[in-house]
């Protein structure tokens, strides 16, 4: 079935939510409308004039950028200059915009979790924590006869995971007291009669930012009139999302011969290299785009060496100074693995909710950069 750009965009947001982004980044719809139909999109790193003439030829009605094609607010828009030219010919040819940039970069499954797969590293952790996940936990009082439906709506709808176990739940029994007054219509008991019930307290817990879902699923499934619960800030720590990733090697190599892997890996010809080539190497942190502020950081996790790029000279030297190595792969090449990644995401979502779409990876965009002996 056609399917409309906010379903779309909302798929997007459960791979690389928007609350993610960097106060300073600019993503989401960039042009075009939420109730805009969408039959065909293309996944790419960038917006140019050559993803847009492909976006042309194939009738695509919505590209998805990891970079913010707008980022500055626009003084003016000139047609003559090559920012306005872009942006009126997606806008002649209906096209929208899409941006996930440092959201997807922090994202779990985003860019730089898909760059330490590639790389094969183990025992995969944050490099950085810029994300904390507030949690909360819900009591709700629900009659013995009831508590298998309230639980499964409520973990159903995303509550009660605690690491990498789902469905998580306690309960005690007890019993509760009400008196049914003029007005009502209880489930449980008579009007002026006071009741006592056996009920059972269910407990869990799930991130703060899907109270809302929660709360719904648990009234939606609750047989009283009037529903007994509380809601608690917690002071666990939620799950922390940051940028890059650091983890091992399947086997310690010299840096050399992790240059060389970096390079068939990446499918590129040519990485800068800071370091001794016989180095000893096992523990790689990695940061796709421009990862060179985080050189102390890696130092500090312990890391070997930093695959990343656009480094500059002097951040060379610091990291020389600190017996942090680097691999500096590129932008482009560090970046683009995420389209695929993209991509997949969208087929399982337009398998699951039976889109009649079809969805396009950037196989054409090179890096600007190239090598010349």
């Amino acid at each position: 079935m056609p399917v409309k750009c906010q379903v779309i965009m909302d798929a997007i947001d459960k791979l690389a939510p928007r609350y993610l982004a960097e106060d300073w980044d600019n993503v989401g719809l960039l042009i075009g409308s939420p109730a805009q139909v969408v039959d065909n999109i293309l996944v790419s790193l960038d917006i140019t004039e050559d993803v847009i003439e492909k976006a042309v030829e194939k009738g695509v009605n919505l590209i998805i950028s990891h970079h913010p094609l707008i980022f500055k607010p626009l003084a003016h828009l000139r047609t003559d200059n090559p920012q306005g030219r872009i942006i009126a010919r997606l806008l002649k040819n209906d096209i929208a915009v899409f941006a996930a940039h440092t959201n997807l970069d922090t994202a779990a499954g985003g860019v730089n979790d898909i760059l330490a797969q590639r790389l094969s590293l183990q025992g995969i952790e944050m490099l950085t924590s810029s994300f904390s996940e507030r949690l909360v936990k819900l009591a709700v009082f629900v009659p013995k006869d009831y508590i298998e439906e309230v639980r499964n709506a409520i973990t159903e709808a995303g509550a009660g995971y605690i690491g990498n176990y789902s469905h998580c739940t306690f309960y005690t029994e007890g019993i509760g007291t009400f008196l049914p007054l003029e007005g009502t219509s209880p489930f449980i008991g008579e009007k002026g009669k006071l009741e006592f019930v056996q009920e059972l307290r269910l407990e869990t817990v799930f991130p703060e930012r899907i109270s809302k879902r929660i709360i719904k699923a648990m009234l939606r499934s609750h047989p009283y009139e009037e529903v007994a619960y509380d809601v608690y800030p917690l002071h666990n720590a939620g799950k922390e999302l940051g940028l890059g990733r650091i983890g091992k090697l399947v086997s310690t190599k010299t840096l050399e011969e992790l240059t060389l892997e970096v390079k068939k890996i990446l499918n590129i010809e040519w990485v800068r290299v800071v370091g001794d080539p016989g180095k000893t190497v096992n523990k790689v942190a990695v940061c796709g785009g421009s990862g060179a502020g985080l050189i102390k950081r890696a130092a500090f996790m312990g890391a070997d060496v930093l695959i990343t790029g656009d480094v500059k000279y002097h951040e060379a030297q610091e990291a020389l100074s600190l017996g942090v190595s680097l691999i500096d792969a590129g932008h482009f090449a560090t970046e683009i693995p995420v389209v695929d990644s993209i991509v997949e995401h969208l087929e399982k979502s337009a398998s699951a909710g039976k889109w009649d779409i079809r969805i396009f990876a950037d196989s054409f965009s090179k890096d600007i950069f190239t090598f010349v002996k």
